[in-house]
């Protein structure tokens, strides 16, 4: 990521000639100066549409005006290509809720790069069906809301995951090994803002024991997926996905411990590409312009 400050225009519409030209002309119009730029035409299949899709990053100072103009300026333009479009401002952190239950480890290796900066994100409060790493995040001085999860209170759990996530004004919610099923109500609330680590090469393996089911069918490789969350449970747009070889002689123990490893970089990757507007969803497909 650039040192200066810069806008990101992340967009797609249905392809046609002349795209690049209209919205880097609308840009250099401005004097605008592109630090970065990502292009992809996706032909479509099943008889739907071809689809571009285009990432580019311009330097704020060397623009006239502020974000919210360049938003005003450019929507004429984006409604003549039919863009769905967005501008985020790299000088506004991301706000990030991070969800956890019992297992450590994603939520260890996120706050460790939190707070040395190497993810340049917000973290208002984590949020956790138990109260083991109360005093963990406390001591890095960020709410811990205790929120538990049973049976007979799922619903009033959930509309208080949601209260809570409102209230800290959150951009993205993360699920660091929570191990509860977020209700379709709060999916449906907040599409491409809820991001998953799955300890398994989705598809394959879905649920909570995929090391087991992997260690049963003899698999060589195992690996981890992170993946906006949906309403249809490990089944949403993938955003990065890693393996690790594994051989007969490993346990399921073995499996977990380097599971663990490959869950944290995944999930660390996956979140950086979302909070850098590098990952595009169309459908049930991402693009990601790393």
């Amino acid at each position: 990521m650039h040192s200066e400050r810069f806008y990101t225009l992340t967009a797609s519409c249905p392809d046609r000639v002349g795209i690049i030209a209209r919205v880097s002309g609308f840009i250099a119009e401005h004097q605008g100066w592109i630090l970065e730029s990502s292009y992809h035409s996706d032909p479509g299949a099943n008889g739907q549409d071809s689809r571009y899709f285009m990432r580019i990053e311009v330097k704020a100072d060397s623009l006239p005006f502020p974000a919210a103009e360049f938003r005003r300026l450019f929507t004429p333009i984006a409604a003549e290509l039919g863009l769905d479009w967005k501008l985020s401002d790299s000088a506004v952190k991301k706000r990030v809720v991070v969800m956890v239950s019992q297992q450590e480890h994603c939520l260890y290796d996120l706050l460790a790069r939190w707070q040395s900066k190497e993810l340049a994100i917000d973290i208002p409060c984590v949020i956790s069906n138990h109260d083991t790493f109360k005093g963990f995040v406390e001591w890095h001085g960020i709410p811990f809301h205790h929120v538990p999860v049973n049976a007979a209170n799922k619903a009033d759990a959930n509309a208080e995951i949601a209260r809570l996530f409102e209230q800290a004004r959150g951009d993205t919610m993360v699920l660091a090994r929570y191990m509860q099923i977020i209700a379709p109500e709060l999916c449906a609330a907040h599409p491409g803002q809820i991001i998953n680590i799955h300890h398994s090469f989705l598809p394959s393996f879905v649920g909570a024991r995929p090391y087991h089911q992997a260690h049963q069918r003899g698999v060589k490789l195992i690996g981890a997926t992170c993946h906006y969350v949906t309403a249809e449970l490990d089944q949403g747009p993938i955003i990065e996905q890693d393996v690790i070889r594994i051989d007969h002689s490993d346990s399921v123990d073995d499996m977990v411990r380097y599971g663990k490893d490959i869950e944290k970089t995944v999930l660390a990757r996956g979140l950086r590409y979302h909070i850098e507007d590098r990952v595009l969803s169309h459908g049930n497909k991402t693009v990601v312009f790393r």
